[in-house]
């Protein structure tokens, strides 16, 4: 069932206190598992953002005046000028007004396949380590189904052992980047002397709905974007130094040093998927925004609390803000300094939202031109439940 319109003296519900652990730092940076690498790939069909307008534009549901009116007014706002998508635009177009869920997914999965295969070997090659010698691998996505799940479809595809363990993650949304790398954490630390994957991949395009003219399916339609990453971790006792060439420095990342998740009572509606013989449509609600502002803040602090931190010393903000508006509301919540996100909006404008892979994107640029050394990091990211995913590193 789709979400009730909007009301606005809804009051969004506020979830117990919890007084933040006192003590000592859970995971000191030295003890830590660490990204070794990063790698982002997109698919080959890149358009302007005017392009893609054009063409939503002329779909049964936007077609009247007014409705073109509206879409133009949304697209102009997103902060987005070019995205990736996983079909040429016009096939895209054809295939979505078919309303066919069977096919769509197909393409998905083959696609989907490709591109995570991509990102993993480029993943691995650029931290030096061999595809038998990864002990766990995690996948994470949202827009699109498949049993076996997309890590197992890959895993002999790119060389992996027979007996690496899996975690496939689904639901998380735009929150899987920071939820996989939570997870990444979580398992390294338990097996410091292991390698682990993680795979994020999302086609969004292919789940738009041509033919729902709400305002949430046209805001989607503004925003989102195709790709995939892969990122690679090793833990403590893992020796960590890649295969570079002879006189070059071997690329580090930062340590995942702590994690922290905060899922709100009774905003189910807010963000998700109203799944069924249509496929996969948004439920986007006005109030993301707001939710981000009220409680961003509070989840924050309880992390940085427990490593004695606050705010203004983190020295890389990687944030999936959504879209302009929740990006406004992150930085008026946290007072951040005009340039925070700068980052953030780069990825957006370039690629679109990308879901799960926009943190991941936004890491990886980071990584090349990192922090300084030795000062703490923060990747967050918000998503469906409504649900707020951190992880602290250290660079």
């Amino acid at each position: 069932m789709r979400h009730a319109p909007h009301d606005p003296t809804r009051q969004a519900p506020t979830p117990p206190h919890h007084p933040a652990p006192q003590g000592p730092a859970r995971t000191p940076a030295a003890t830590a598992p660490r990204v070794t690498a990063i790698h982002t790939v997109f698919p080959p069909y890149t358009y302007p953002q005017r392009e893609i307008l054009a063409t939503l534009a002329r779909t049964t549901a936007l077609e009247s005046e007014a409705g073109t009116l509206v879409l133009r007014k949304i697209i102009n706002s997103s902060g987005v000028d070019t995205r990736s998508l996983a079909l040429p635009l016009e096939k895209l177009a054809d295939l979505a007004r078919q309303d066919d869920f069977t096919e769509k997914n197909r393409i998905w999965l083959d696609t989907a396949l490709d591109l995570g295969e991509q990102a993993i070997t480029g993943a691995l090659r650029a931290a030096g380590v061999r595809p038998r010698d990864v002990d766990a691998v995690i996948s994470t996505t949202v827009t699109g189904l498949a049993v076996p799940s997309l890590e197992a479809r890959l895993a002999h595809r790119v060389g992996l052992r027979p007996d690496i363990q899996r975690i496939p993650l689904f639901g998380s949304g735009c929150a899987g980047g920071a939820a996989g790398l939570a997870r990444l954490h979580d398992y390294l630390l338990a097996h410091p002397d292991r390698v682990a994957v993680l795979l994020a991949v999302e086609l969004c395009s292919l789940a738009h709905q041509f033919k729902d003219d709400s305002v949430a399916n046209i805001v989607a339609g503004s925003l989102f974007g195709d790709g995939a990453a892969a990122v690679v971790a090793t833990g403590a006792h893992r020796d960590r130094a890649p295969a570079a060439p002879t006189g070059s420095a071997a690329p580090t990342g930062p340590a995942l040093v702590d994690t922290h998740s905060l899922l709100l009572p009774g905003t189910e509606d807010v963000l998700g998927w109203d799944i069924g013989s249509h496929g996969l449509r948004i439920l986007l609600a006005p109030e993301v925004p707001a939710l981000t502002g009220e409680h961003l803040p509070a989840a924050i602090h309880s992390l940085l609390d427990r490593h004695a931190l606050t705010p203004d010393q983190i020295t890389g903000w990687i944030v999936h803000g959504g879209g302009p508006k929740v990006f406004t509301a992150v930085e008026q919540a946290l007072g951040l300094p005009p340039r925070a996100l700068e980052r953030t909006r780069r990825s957006v404008a370039e690629h679109g939202n990308l879901s799960s892979v926009s943190v991941l994107d936004i890491l990886h640029t980071a990584m090349k031109t990192p922090p300084p050394p030795d000062t703490p990091g923060l990747v967050a990211a918000m998503g469906p439940g409504f649900a707020i995913e951190l992880v602290l590193l250290n660079w």
